[in-house]
């Protein structure tokens, strides 16, 4: 990279902090998205913290995810998050990835939309199961058929992960090069800087 790059890139990235000021960066998605590895590049960029919501969640119960569904539920799981992800709002500026479902519950939307730039990670249904089927950390998918129970997740939450400040498109692209995108389109979001032609809604990286 240029000297001249790398000036552009640092007053990118100072102009993004400022506009941040004690908010949050949200990765919202689907299991497999890449939100977390994404994520940690991003708060890298910015020189802020990075934290996955799913691991505070376990430091906080001192349980794994799958014991907490298996022990309690999914209800108490779920208040559990909700309650995590409003303290760790409360820590900005830093980058969070939340879980596949945190985004779903609308006390939480509204806590990011509050305090935060959130960024939808789309991916496609099929490259997910790809990257999830071999894991068996994801309790959500222990289910006869873990597949098909994916592809209701996608049904029922695209609609609502829409409702994200920027979507992002999952490709086949180093997570280095995603990261830039997403610190790019954050910038315009708040320099109000218009999106390149063809894209709407801020979607970033759209395959077709």
């Amino acid at each position: 990279m240029s000297n001249e790059a790398k000036r552009g890139e640092a007053a990118r990235n100072r102009r993004i902090l400022s506009a941040l000021g004690p908010r949050s960066i949200v990765f919202v998605g689907m299991m497999g998205a890449g939100k977390t590895t994404i994520g940690r590049r991003v708060a890298a960029r910015l020189d802020i913290p990075f934290a996955d919501v799913d691991v505070e969640i376990e430091k906080a119960a001192a349980k794994t995810i799958p014991e907490i569904f298996a022990e309690h539920g999914e209800t108490y799981f779920r208040d559990g998050e909700r309650r995590v992800i409003a303290r760790l709002l409360g820590d900005g500026p830093q980058v969070l990835a939340t879980g596949g479902g945190a985004f779903m519950n609308a006390e939480t939307r509204a806590a990011i939309a509050s305090r935060a730039v959130s960024v939808w990670i789309a991916a496609d249904p099929d490259v997910l199961w790809t990257r999830v089927r071999a894991k068996s950390n994801r309790p959500m998918l222990h289910t006869p058929d873990p597949e098909g129970t994916l592809r209701r997740l996608v049904a029922e939450r695209y609609p609502v992960y829409a409702l994200a400040d920027l979507t992002v498109n999952s490709r086949d692209v180093s997570k280095d090069v995603m990261a830039e995108e997403i610190l790019a389109a954050i910038d315009r979001h708040f320099t109000a800087v218009p999106a390149p032609a063809g894209v709407t809604r801020a979607v970033i990286g759209d395959p077709t």
